[in-house]
């Protein structure tokens, strides 16, 4: 085995975020570093690294870096003794730095320009425009007036969404002229926004890996959203049950637009809508997609290590491992009334399941359940394994059902932080 001083060190930038999703995949990520005989150190942000002790616990080294503070990652990583062999990130705000750390220490990984531009959605439709890939319309806007003609400009119904975001904050389906007014303010950042033109269609999204600098895809996702106007999620199954001719359409569209948009390292999660006039590429991320997906991963392909694959492809030491799904898994977020829990029943026999992969529960008796807008709304999750997608989806419903919510309206909903 390598031992640790011949591997190097894993600067893993941005730790986790303060979700249990977050802090699942970044200790996962640690410890795959481990197993491969690298040591590991974790930045993030001051209150953040607090918030997530057992993130810290399992790197052998922490620090205080604001990621989001430009250029300030990389400065610090040229100026540690002892350097790294490999810079890494799983979360959607750290890519960046991740990047910058990456080109200064002169370490495989992404261009700091490329992961800004697909990080901006407007800069990232218009290159995939340009490189041939059909694309909705969009504007980049900063007040209601911006909208208000785009609009008036196009056929509705419309999508109004932050610039730079995740989690489907802020995101709203406007029909409507009247209704533009609200879906701006809205917006985390009403004086920077997006409007598009909807996509018709059913919405996936494709799990894969750069191996050789080269994408290679390893699943297709499918998607189940709450209905308009909001577009949380509500469900994934993995693999998608789709047609072979359509998979192939969209792996050959994924394949395509990331080479086309220049990207070469990591893992990778891109959004798609499969529409009558063809594969529309949504939002792309040089990160595992959220949601649970890289348990449905590990789920439907035995054996397969998600940042273990990246390690071991930038360290040189990569093997054939598997990388096909041979099962199915799906996931199912509770979407309960909004209200205060007077209690909730059969959450027990969810998690005694033997098809239950993962559960978790965010609520219980006295907690206020708000109305379900965006990601940091959920209250908790299942993912579930089966031998089919049908199976798997059927079966995650079925048990996502039966647990009840008992709740007491409240008058005016609010936010469990503000609770």
């Amino acid at each position: 085995m390598t031992t640790e001083s011949e591997a190097g060190r894993l600067l893993l930038v941005g730790g986790a975020g303060d979700m249990s999703l977050s802090v699942d995949v970044a200790i996962a990520a640690l410890r795959q570093a481990n197993d491969r005989g690298l040591s590991t150190h974790v930045t993030n942000q001051e209150a953040t690294l607090a918030a997530t002790p057992s993130v810290a616990a399992a790197a052998d080294g922490a620090s205080c870096v604001d990621h989001v503070d430009p250029g300030a990652v990389a400065r610090w990583a040229r100026e540690q003794a002892g350097g790294f062999a490999l810079v890494f990130g799983v979360r959607e705000m750290a890519q960046v730095a991740v990047a910058e750390a990456a080109e200064v220490l002169g370490l495989p990984g992404n261009s700091p320009h490329a992961v800004r531009r697909i990080r901006t959605k407007d800069a990232c439709r218009a290159a995939l425009t340009a490189a041939g890939f059909a694309q909705p319309a969009v504007r980049l806007c900063t007040a209601l007036a911006d909208a208000e003609e785009f609009a008036r400009g196009t056929t509705g119904p419309w999508v109004v969404k932050p610039r730079d975001g995740s989690g489907s904050e802020g995101v709203r389906k406007v029909s409507t002229m009247d209704e533009l007014a609200a879906a701006v303010a809205a917006q985390p950042n009403p004086a920077e926004f997006l409007i598009e033109e909807f996509v018709e269609g059913p919405e996936f999204s494709v799990e894969g890996v750069f191996l050789g600098g080269l994408p290679t895809v390893l699943a297709i996702t499918a998607k189940e959203k709450l209905p308009p106007p909001h577009f949380v999620e509500i469900g994934h199954v993995l693999p998608a049950d789709l047609p072979e001719d359509d998979s192939a359409r969209v792996e050959r569209e994924v394949l395509e637009a990331l080479k086309a948009l220049e990207l070469r390292f990591g893992l990778f999660h891109v959004e798609l809508w499969l529409t009558t006039r063809g594969v529309v590429i949504g939002e792309v991320h040089v990160r595992v997609g959220g949601g649970w997906i890289h348990r449905m991963l590990e789920h439907a392909i035995p054996g397969i290590e998600l940042y273990g694959l990246v390690y071991d492809d930038a360290l040189g030491t990569a093997g054939p491992g598997p990388r096909t799904p041979v099962r199915a898994a799906a996931s199912r977020y509770f979407a309960p009334p909004p209200g205060r829990v007077l209690g909730i029943t059969g959450w027990d026999e969810v998690r005694a399941h033997p098809a239950v992969v993962y559960a978790e529960l965010a609520v219980g008796e006295g907690d206020v359940i708000n109305e379900f807008r965006d990601g940091e709304d959920r209250v908790g999750a299942i993912v579930v394994g089966a031998d089919t997608p049908a199976a798997a989806r059927a079966l995650a419903a079925e048990l996502a059902a039966s647990v009840e919510f008992t709740v007491a309206p409240p008058v005016t909903a609010q936010r469990r932080d503000q609770a």
